[in-house]
Parts: structure tokens; sequence; C-alpha cells
């Protein structure tokens, strides 16, 4: 889908602030790490083997059963935890620091019959020599969940089904919606959040 920036700047999409922390040591000691792992100093190596690090190694709290909640870069990658909006702000932090334009979109998704609707987090890349934005998801595998990274035909974890109101928003966030910030952060603990996850933007 054709993402809408939200900032007309690209150098919003580079930026650290306080949840997308690239700054932080525990970011660059990650980056570096990956850097070496990916074999190769060219941006899409590097970003392909950070997506795919975020999804494999760093399990979902709803999958793994960790109680708490992260909200920074730094924490997700130093704990090895967080739900779908805490890896994206990850997987965004990593690429901000090998200065890769990444940010912030989001799916609406529900039940089969439409109910229970909840706000589910992504990312999206723009690699040098593309003219357009690249949508991953890197809330992590497991049975019947298989996304990959591709700049061509998007490949996530869950395609929107609009018949029963799900939605791909196009908005595409520098930072993290204040929505989606004020749950993290004000959440005692997983099952807290869960009761408080956005169910729209």
């Amino acid at each position: 889908m054709e993402l809408i920036q939200q900032h007309p700047e690209i150098s919003a999409y580079l930026a650290a602030d306080e949840a997308i922390d690239h700054e932080h040591s525990v970011v660059r000691e990650a980056v570096a790490a990956l850097t070496r792992e990916g074999e190769g100093d060219d941006a899409y190596t590097y970003a392909r083997t950070a997506f795919e690090y975020v999804r494999d190694t760093i399990p979902h709290s709803a999958d793994s059963g960790d109680p708490h909640v992260t909200w920074r870069a730094s924490d997700v990658l130093a704990t090895r935890n967080g739900i779908c909006y805490a890896k994206s702000i990850a997987l965004t932090a990593l690429l901000r620091a090998r200065a890769i334009p990444a940010g912030l979109c989001y799916q609406r998704l529900t039940d089969d019959d439409g109910t229970n609707p909840v706000v589910h987090g992504l990312v999206a890349l723009r690699l040098p020599g593309h003219d357009r934005w690249a949508r991953v998801d890197p809330r992590g595998n497991r049975p019947g969940v298989d996304a990959q990274f591709s700049l061509g035909a998007e490949q996530m974890a869950w395609a929107v089904r609009e018949e029963v109101g799900e939605v791909d928003y196009p908005a595409l966030h520098a930072t993290p919606p204040t929505k989606v910030l004020h749950a993290l952060r004000n959440a005692r603990d997983r099952a807290d959040l869960w009761r408080n996850l956005p169910t729209h933007l």
C-alpha cells in the first residue's frame, strides 16, 4: 500500500527520541553485532539481518508468556521481550542507527467475525535507490504466521480483511502515536496492557 509520511522531511525518520533511542549503547552494540553477522556493509543486507534478528530472537511476549512490558528500543533489545509495538520500535531504532529511514505504521485487526479489534504495529523502511517505503512485520512467526523481509510483494503476519472491518492505516509515523505509547508506558504488566490496547488510531 502507499504510505503517507506524517512528516515531509525524511530526517524525521532518522531521528532519535525517548522510545526510538538509537543513540543508546545497547542499540549501538546490537548494530555492531548485526553488521558483523550480515557479512556485508550494504543497506539491504543489514536491514534484512536486523529484521530477522528482531523477528526471530526477541519473542513476542504473548508467545513467551513474559509479563513485563517494554517500550524503549534499548529495553526491548536488552531484555529480549516485547509486543508488536515494542518490537517495531526496536527495529526502527536498529535501522535508523545505520542511517536507513524507518517509521512506524499500523493495521487494525479483528477476530473472524469482526469483533475484538486491536491495532497491530509494523515498520516501514526506505533503502537507498528505492523510491517507495516497504512495510515489514517483525512480530515473530509461529504456526500460521509467516512474515518475511521483502521490498516487493509484502508478506506480513496477517493480511487485512476489509470485509470484517480490518484496516491498513496509510499513515507513516516518525514517532510512536500517542495512543500506542500511552498504552505501553502505563501498563502495570502485559495482562493490564492487553486490557488497554488501542482498538483504532
